[in-house]
């Protein structure tokens, strides 16, 4: 997408639609908040036959994560979030997902043992802990230590370095302009000036011309 600012006026607010879609684009700068299995209870398998379930997590959009020791109802497993299939999600800022918890299927669609909206700010009033419970189905404990404050800690570094950024772009372009705009002032004052001066020396040499005349006594023809 291209700006076109064909007008004076209209450069300023170009200046800053284009600042904008730079810090927009900026690659590198969300850092993420993961969010990683602290302890899972599971109450019932979905299977009809006698096999060990095959449990997983999955956010919408995402690979599934496969909880390979959890295979017996009414017990609880503790994680301690190095496992190789962690973390679970990652959030990047405070837009909520769409997450559960699913059996593998045989033979039909895999069961579901909830679902539900997976957001940052769940974690905001247990100390980086979030406890999901269904009834007759799970329960489970999330950590996220970045999402303690409702807000995640990479969203306010973000905000900080973003803004930092900001002011260093925004005072580049404006120094740019305003030096842009002086130094055609400038050009523009000494051309009238030149002009000025051309006239001068262009009207003298008429003057002295008619000096020169008169003192010939070329003025006047009989």
């Amino acid at each position: 997408m291209s700006l076109r600012c064909r007008r004076p006026s209209s450069r300023v607010s170009c200046v800053f639609l284009a600042l904008c879609m730079f810090i927009n684009s900026l690659p590198g700068l969300v850092l993420a908040a993961v969010v990683t299995l602290d302890s899972i209870k599971i109450y019932k398998t979905h299977e009809w036959l006698d096999n060990k379930p095959t449990v997983y997590f999955k956010c919408q959009g995402e690979n599934k994560k496969i909880l390979p020791d959890v295979k017996e109802k009414n017990t609880t497993y503790v994680f301690k979030g190095e496992e190789s299939w962690q973390p679970l999600t990652e959030f990047l800022g405070t837009k909520c997902k769409r997450c559960g918890l699913y059996e593998e299927d045989t033979f039909n669609s895999d069961d579901v043992f909830d679902e539900w909206e997976f957001c940052p700010g769940d974690f905001a009033d247990n100390d980086g802990k979030y406890i999901r419970k269904t009834k007759k189905e799970f329960d489970a404990t999330f950590l996220c230590p970045k999402c303690k404050s409702g807000r995640t800690e990479s969203d306010t570094h973000v905000g900080r370095k973003g803004m930092h950024v900001a002011i260093i772009v925004l005072i580049s372009l404006l120094a740019s302009i305003v030096t842009a705009i002086v130094l055609m002032a400038a050009y523009k004052y000494w051309q009238k000036k030149k002009r000025q001066q051309d006239q001068a020396r262009f009207l003298k040499l008429f003057e002295d011309g008619d000096e020169i005349e008169d003192e010939l006594g070329l003025g006047t023809v009989i």
